[in-house]
């Protein structure tokens, strides 16, 4: 007689769907026998890896015997120079999505709320429902966080609020006095996690001063990460950034091996290498830039982006069927249905053939239509 370990299973995970990622070019090349394949669907740096973050990964290769340093000293140190704080206030995961999962399964149990926007980041209901809590999703207001719901959706249940800036997928941004205003509002003791992993594509007056905000709001946890405008998405290297008792909390949690050791130096190697972080801003802006203006001149509908994607709005409304039509094309973007977006997709920014590569398929299919 077989055992029903669906029905052993935890009840939040019963039901839990698994995070869909992009699809890999390799897959596509399998299923269509396609090549020269352009992906443009899970908002990867195009640019390519830093040279000192390459030549770091080179150079501690002859060490991959050793286990890592557990506790990312060097990095820790590092990131504590840069924003002016103590090691002490940073946990690091692989990528920052371990840490948000860390984050709730700290402070969140089954008998607790957790608020987040509508078109947020799916992994704030995933972490949520895996743990067997509840999910409070305030409606968006012009396809961002109506951060005034939100502050009026939290209640006595609530220990845990996301917020992502700039938000992914609608690209959508908060402004700093806005964030500011919000965390207010909130009362001590629910945690206040503010996603910035595509912080670094805003401009510098539209960066909030999140991290100066630590020594007022304890209850602010900031994460970033290294996939994105670092282009280490591969070595999966993320973190939080917190007063040292909440990043304490986080550490007990931590699996002890959770970023290796190439991924450790070649952080700490991209941090050194601004000229890169330079390129990968400009890059993206003027990627941003070409495909507003194609979406603008071609009448398709999109949303304007603060990140290093925009979703737009399939022109026959039937998003599956041109994401296939594009696959077939060799272009590979991301269906955003699953966050209640029926009929967008959205491209990530390429390089300048990449993006051609985009808009001249797309061109090709309106003209299908």
């Amino acid at each position: 007689m077989t055992c029903d370990f669906h029905a052993l299973a935890n009840q939040g995970i019963q039901g839990l769907h698994p995070y869909q990622a992009g699809k890999p070019t390799d897959e596509l090349e399998r299923e269509l026998g396609i090549s020269n394949i352009v992906k443009l669907a899970s908002n990867e740096n195009p640019l390519g890896m830093s040279p000192l973050a390459l030549a770091a990964i080179e150079k501690a290769t002859s060490e991959l015997t050793r286990y890592p340093d557990s506790n990312g000293f060097y990095l820790k140190q590092a990131l504590a120079d840069k924003y002016g704080l103590t090691a002490e206030q940073f946990t690091l995961g692989n990528g920052s999505n371990d840490v948000l999962d860390l984050i709730a399964r700290v402070f969140v149990s089954s008998e607790h709320e957790v608020v987040f926007s509508q078109h947020a980041f799916v992994v704030y209901p995933i972490v949520t429902q895996a743990i067997g809590a509840k999910a409070v999703v305030v409606p968006a207001k012009d396809w961002g966080h109506d951060l005034d719901a939100m502050a009026e959706a939290i209640t006595d249940k609530t220990r845990l609020v996301f917020i992502a800036n700039p938000n992914n997928p609608t690209g959508t941004f908060l402004s700093s006095d806005a964030l500011y205003g919000f965390m207010q509002k909130v009362p001590e003791n629910v945690v206040v996690v503010l996603d910035e992993a595509y912080y670094e594509y805003l401009s510098e007056d539209e960066q909030a001063p999140s991290t100066s905000w630590l020594a007022q709001f304890s209850n602010l946890v900031i994460t970033r990460t290294f996939s994105k405008a670092y282009g280490l998405a591969g070595l999966r290297v993320g973190y939080a950034i917190s007063s040292p008792e909440i990043a304490d909390l986080l550490n007990r949690l931590r699996q002890p091996f959770n970023v290796n050791s190439l991924s450790l130096v070649a952080a700490v190697a991209a941090l050194k290498d601004q000229q890169y972080l330079q390129q990968s801003i400009a890059l993206n802006q003027q990627g941003l830039l070409l495909l507003s203006q194609f979406f603008k001149q071609n009448a398709i509908s999109y949303i304007p982006s603060k990140g290093n994607f925009i979703s737009f709005l399939a022109p026959s409304g039937d998003a599956q069927e041109l994401y296939q039509q594009l696959l077939h094309k060799g272009v590979i973007v991301r269906p955003v249905g699953p966050y209640q977006m029926p009929g967008y997709l959205r491209v990530s920014i390429g390089t300048e053939q990449e993006n051609q590569t985009f808009i001249k398929a797309l061109s090709q299919l309106i003209g299908s239509i």
